[in-house]
């Protein structure tokens, strides 16, 4: 199961070592065997890969965002080759927290979407509804967002691919959703992506839950037959609220 820690606009450089030190011995010594994948600020990259590669560790770097372009005049951005060279694995595209604030269409998610597959790295696509709506309204709505993607790429766009379900509502609010109503719409996204590419009736595609994830909420999410991983935002930040969310995933999951 993956773990993923969206640290979003957090962190300084003195914290960095001590925590992921902390944290890799406590996955030592509690033998997790879960994929923990953090997602720092773009600028901690750099300064994360050299202490993951000192201490030997296996957790997994995540970033918040890239370029749609590989190089040029780009002021700002950041792209997909830069990642690589820091041993990036993951990108976390779509995020609610970009399409608002920095206004990124389904278009422009798609595109980066694209870019990331290209060149070899793993995108986590965030979808999810604005407001607490009925099933068939969100379901529309979510449907809506899968549906630019296979535009852009065609029926085989979620291969070795990753879909983050965060219901815009429940981000950072201390709400988290109805745990059996998230499970229904990962039913949804599972079964909608399967029509459209027979390749996952055999090979089952990982749709994460995150939104006020807490380690007294985390377990009614872990659960569920179609839930296969957690996002994590607000509470990895600090590890005495992260490490007891992770042994209870650990323990729990599939």
């Amino acid at each position: 199961m993956l773990i993923l820690c969206n640290w979003k606009l957090n962190g300084k450089k003195n914290i960095l070592k001590k925590f992921f030190v902390e944290l890799n011995n406590l996955c030592i010594k509690f033998k997790i065997k879960s994929n923990i994948s953090i997602s720092p600020p773009i600028i901690y990259l750099s300064k994360l890969y050299e202490i993951l590669k000192d201490i030997k560790s296996k957790i997994i770097l995540t970033s918040q965002n890239v370029d749609v372009h590989i190089q040029g005049a780009f002021t700002g951005e950041t792209s997909v080759y830069m990642l690589k060279e820091f041993n990036v694995k993951y990108v976390i595209v779509g995020h609610s927290e970009r399409r608002i604030h920095h206004f990124e269409s389904d278009e422009i998610v798609s595109s980066k979407f694209d870019i990331v597959k290209k060149n070899g790295l793993i995108p986590i696509l965030c979808i999810g509804e604005h407001f607490q709506e009925s099933f068939d309204k969100s379901k529309i709505f979510i449907k809506n967002q899968i549906d630019s993607i296979f535009i852009k790429i065609g029926k085989k766009a979620f291969r070795n691919s990753i879909i983050a379900y965060e219901p815009v509502w429940a981000i950072g609010s201390g709400i988290s959703a109805d745990p059996n109503y998230v499970n229904d719409i990962h039913f949804l996204i599972k079964s909608y992506i399967c029509k459209k590419d027979n390749f996952f009736k055999n090979n089952n595609i990982v749709v994460q839950y995150g939104g006020s994830i807490s380690k007294n909420n985390v377990y009614n999410f872990i659960s569920k037959k179609y839930i296969d991983g957690i996002l994590i935002g607000g509470a990895s930040l600090e590890i005495k609220t992260l490490f007891p969310i992770i042994k209870i995933i650990e323990k729990f999951s599939k």
